[in-house]
Formats: structure tokens, sequence, C-alpha cells
């Protein structure tokens, strides 16, 4: 679309719908906002002119005479606002897309099941390190949307994207294109691992010759026509990077070699490995007390992520936090993981506590239900020894007790703090 619709429904109105909303109304556009909280502070939209609607979510005709509907990436193509859309011929964007066409397309998006976040920081770090004028946005928790009116025009754009966002993309084309891994997750949304390896394999669909498809080595279904790139965690860096786990160095891989695709010299990627720290709730240490380390890794939403997680840290010395609410996962590799690396005690929390405790009975790991996650701090805490480890690392999502893996990860280190 060269020309933005004269009117638009946003479907979402939280960290990504909002300032799709307030981005569209800036340009005169008529902005009609949805959102399933009833509750929802609406106050900045209807000041900027948005027809706010809030527990609507099911109110079809909200539809009738815009030209648009943008969909925030917790909202599922199952939606009654979204099929309405669509049987109507009305265009459905993920923010993303917005995002792009208002404020330019990725020069790096990044996405995978595991390892987006540290990999996406790290390639903003590097440019930084470079000297390179850059923004962050995307799954990272600052839209690209929000980047509406902030920048100069010098600053080349890093993107997360996950799977929700990329589904409903259409032009959105990213120079340089990251996939980290692909394995299960998500499936209670996507309902078959196909239909999500879809959704992640979009954000190569629309490069070009003159763009770079990065992939994992040996991986074979890459769509668009870019030039194609492999890497390793083996591969040959400039430095080696601080981040535990040899998790992080595959991710460090990646990243590397994107921003020598966007022309970073070594000395500039050597700089910032050896000084990038990670990101929050994800292998955090959060303090020391008593000889014991608190880690947070609550940003391990799926089992595949904690089995990295316990792989970073010596074996027999982990106290894990696991447990949260159901994605339609299996346990029993992770509880496999858990054997091997030894695992001290599993502290269970949350509603996957059965699935979990089964599995790790299976397999002969220690295992108490806790409920709740107070309650499996303290336990641990008192079940520590000077040398270990006690850490959050769920392998689930967190809806069933919190509203993110941030406020997960902020509860576990007030807690930890409070010991």
């Amino acid at each position: 679309m060269t020309s933005l619709p004269g009117a638009a429904l946003v479907l979402g109105l939280r960290r990504s719908g909002e300032p799709a909303a307030l981005a569209l109304a800036r340009r005169k556009v008529r902005v009609v906002g949805v959102d399933a909280d009833g509750k929802l502070d609406a106050g900045r939209l209807r000041s900027a002119g948005v027809e706010v609607h809030l527990g609507a979510e099911s109110d079809v005709a909200l539809v009738e005479g815009v030209q648009l509907l943008v969909k925030s990436p917790g909202v599922p193509s199952e939606a009654p606002l979204v099929v309405a859309a669509r049987t109507r011929g009305i265009p459905v964007w993920s923010e993303v897309e917005l995002g792009a066409r208002l404020v330019g397309q990725p020069e790096v998006g990044i996405t995978g099941t595991n390892g987006k976040t540290t990999t996406t920081e790290l390639v903003g770090a590097i440019y930084r390190s470079a000297g390179r004028p850059v923004a962050v946005a995307g799954n990272v928790g600052r839209s690209l949307c929000s980047l509406d009116g902030t920048l100069t025009g010098a600053e080349a754009i890093v993107c997360e994207l996950s799977s929700f966002q990329l589904e409903d993309i259409d032009t959105f084309r990213c120079h340089i294109a990251v996939l980290l891994n692909l394995t299960p997750d998500h499936l209670d949304r996507h309902q078959t691992l196909e239909d999500y390896q879809a959704a992640k394999l979009r954000i190569f669909e629309n490069q070009q010759p003159n763009d770079v498809a990065i992939v994992p080595h040996g991986f074979e279904r890459v769509p668009g026509s870019a030039a194609r790139v492999e890497f390793a965690a083996g591969d040959s860096l400039p430095a080696e990077p601080i981040l535990p786990g040899a998790h992080n160095r595959e991710n460090a891989a990646a990243a590397v070699a994107a921003v020598r695709a966007a022309g970073i010299d070594d000395a500039a990627i050597a700089a910032a490995l050896r000084t990038f720290p990670g990101v929050p709730h994800r292998l955090e240490t959060v303090r020391e007390l008593d000889g014991v380390r608190y880690v947070n890794d609550s940003k391990a939403t799926n089992p595949d992520s904690a089995e990295r997680a316990f792989e970073a840290y010596p074996a027999g010395t982990l106290r894990v936090i696991l447990g949260g609410s159901r994605k339609q996962a299996s346990f029993a590799a992770l509880a496999q993981v858990a054997r091997q690396r030894r695992v001290l005690r599993a502290y269970l929390i949350g509603d996957t506590t059965p699935d979990l405790a089964a599995a790790l009975a299976d397999v002969g790991v220690s295992h108490v239900v806790c409920g709740d996650l107070e309650s499996a701090v303290a336990r641990a805490r008192a079940d520590a020894r000077p040398g270990e480890i006690v850490m959050l690392s769920p392998a689930c999502a967190s809806f069933d007790s919190f509203r993110s893996f941030e406020h997960r990860g902020d509860a576990f280190r007030e807690l930890v703090e409070a010991l």
C-alpha cells in the first residue's frame, strides 16, 4: 500500500497496538482501537482521537468502514474480528508490517525459537561498537511502530521477530534475515509444527538476490532469493563472548555472520563480544547469598530453551524452578537433560506441574511440588548449599500466574533480593 487507508482497525492495544494506533492517528487516519481488556487505560489513545472499544473483541460490526486491520502479536488468527476482516477482503497486517512501511524496512531481522532477544541485542551492541547509528526494536519489547517520529534516518533498524509477528506480513523485507533455530513451540497457537515453521520462514520470502539469508549449518528450506550464509556454534569468532553456554556461542556466531554481511569489521565485533553482558531474564545472575548463586532465566518459555540453560552450568550444581502455563509441549527431553546434567532437585509451580512431575519421575530426577513461585524460592533456599545455583528456568509460558515472562522474572528477582 503506497498510501494509508482512510480508516483502520487496530486489534490489541498494549505493547505494540498502542504505538500502531498512535502512528496512524498522527497521519490523520481514522483509527478504531479494540482490546479484550475492558479496564485498559486508553486515555492516551482517546486523547489522540482514536475511537476505543474495550471488551468488544467479538463485535464484528466494528470492521465495517475500515480498509485495514492491524493485529497485535497476541491476537490469534481465529479471533472474530480477524475472521470478519478477511471474509470482507480487508487486509490484515501484523504490527511489524505497518511499522516497516512507516519507519522503514529493517536492515537486520532475527527470528528463531530460542536466542532471539540475546542475538538481536548483541547485533545492536556490535553496531554501536562500530560507531554506526542503530535502533533495536520488535519482539525485544519496543515495537517497530514506537520508532515512528524518533529516528533521524541514519539509523539501521535491527528487529527481533516472533512467529506471531511474521504470520501476517505482506511486503515486509529485511536486507539481512537470520534464522537461529527451529524447535517445537507455541503449538497451542499454531496447532502444528509445520504451521509454526512456515510462520518463521516468512522472514525470507520477500528477500531479493542482493539480500542475505543467514541460517544454521545444513538448514535446507529457505524461501526467497537471497544469498545464503550458514553459521554454526563452532565457527571461528573475532573474540569469545563472555556469555555462558554453548547456545550463546551459537547465537554469537549468527550475530557475527549478520554484522559481517552489513560490512562491520572484526575489531568492532571483537570489542562487543568481550563486553556484551546479555539481556534481563536470560541467564541473569540476580545475586549470590551464602555461597549460592541465584539466576533469573524467566525467558526460558519452552523446554528447549530451559535445556540450553541447564547445559550452561556445571553438572551437579543446579536446583531449578520449573513450570507455568501450557503450550502443548512434551517435557520428556527436558527431563532427560535434567538427569544428564545431574539436576539436584526441581521445584515445580504452575499449571504444568503434573506433566513435569510425571516426566521427571520417569527418569528419576528429584522434584517437589511447590505450587507458586514464592514457595519454590523459599524451598530452594532452604535446600541449597554453597557452590550450588538456584535457577528459575520455567520451560513454560507465564500466563497462568503472571502477565508476561518479564513480570515472572521481576517477581523472582524481588523474592531473591528479599532473602
